[in-house]
């Protein structure tokens, strides 16, 4: 190695380490695809605690049994999550109806003026009712397979529903079990990266649901003005969307344009269109600097990357667990930045 130049034993130093990383990221990978049952209710138990802990913390100040909170906690989550799917699938059932049929009329309408452009659109929309019938006959037809995934999606929320009150009860243990288990020397610095990853996801999460409630309300209102049919499914559906930063917000503020353009017409999906494009300005330039202004803040391609990379690896969950993670990795890499770059910039002071 000595034989080479100075910058080539660098680039082969750095080589090794991003290889090592690849390498060890791919296992962990590979292990959690093959741990999934596993992995995934731990997961959103830790999103979930992280989206319920201020609500922890202020029945812990008011002398509430900590036991007591983390399972007041839990029955309120459920109480709240219950029905919230509730209106959610209400209101996409109510309205599915016209949705589809302004979805066919908007194909029409394309297919139309632009010839084979619109047809596919029409195509799906036209058939969708099909394939879901036919999707419905053979879950109908296997018995068994239907029974086993809809109880392993049962056991998942329950184990999950589980951990995220041993979590709430359980998180003033969690720092002193990170540095028995710390490599000696090591303490300090894995506690304030695991709080620093931890603040991230937390942040990341609230901001998300106070952002996501704005944008759904902002819509929804926008289009009852308008009288778009089906407004209050869209905004469920931007409401659910706005969980997958940037492409939810694209594909239903997009379905609620061509709902409208099939409807209302031409003048009224414009109208629908500044409404949706309204609401992302005020989301980006105003939500999401103050909601979010002591979060890890990400640029729009590194979350486009982190969400495109995650459906890859593991399809819809992939999608809704990728930006948390990232925000949580960008946590700690701004915690080490902040501990070394700072230890690098005062030792030529100290010599």
């Amino acid at each position: 190695m000595q034989l080479l130049p100075e910058g080539a034993r660098k680039l082969a130093a750095w080589c090794a380490v991003i290889l090592l990383v690849a390498g060890v990221g791919w296992v962990g990978i590979q292990l959690c695809g093959e741990f999934r049952t596993a992995v995934t209710p731990v997961l959103l138990a830790l999103l979930g605690t992280a989206l319920l802990r201020p609500l922890y913390r202020r029945l812990e100040r008011m002398r509430v049994n900590r036991s007591l909170a983390a399972g007041l906690t839990c029955v309120a989550v459920v109480l709240i999550v219950g029905g919230a799917v509730y209106i959610v699938v209400a209101a996409l059932v109510d309205t599915g109806d016209q949705i589809v049929a302004s979805l066919r009329q908007a194909g029409k309408s394309l297919a139309e003026h632009f010839g084979a452009a619109g047809t596919s659109l029409e195509d799906l929309a036209s058939n969708s009712k099909e394939l879901l019938t036919k999707f419905g006959g053979t879950a109908a037809s296997n018995v068994i397979s239907g029974v086993s995934v809809v109880g392993e999606t049962i056991a998942v929320a329950v184990l999950a529903l589980l951990l995220v009150f041993f979590f709430l009860r359980d998180s003033h243990r969690v720092a002193g079990a990170l540095r028995s288990l710390a490599p000696r020397g090591t303490a300090d610095v894995v506690e304030a990266m695991a709080r620093r990853a931890f603040q991230a996801v937390e942040g990341f999460m609230r901001g998300t649901t106070l952002i996501a409630l704005i944008d759904a309300v902002c819509i929804t209102v926008g289009l009852l003005i308008l009288r778009v049919p089906g407004a209050v499914g869209l905004g469920a559906l931007v409401l659910v969307g706005a969980y997958i930063p940037y492409l939810g917000a694209f594909i239903s503020g997009a379905v609620a344009v061509l709902v409208a353009l099939a409807d209302r017409g031409f003048v009224i999906a414009l109208w629908a269109l500044g409404v949706v494009l309204a609401v992302q300005v005020l989301e980006g330039h105003v939500l999401q600097p103050v909601i979010q202004s002591r979060t890890v803040q990400m640029h729009p391609a590194v979350v486009l990357l982190a969400i495109t990379a995650g459906a890859s690896v593991a399809g819809i969950l992939g999608m809704l667990f990728a930006v948390p993670l990232t925000a949580a990795g960008f946590g700690v890499l701004h915690e080490l930045r902040t501990r070394y770059g700072s230890e690098t910039s005062e030792a030529p002071e100290a010599s």
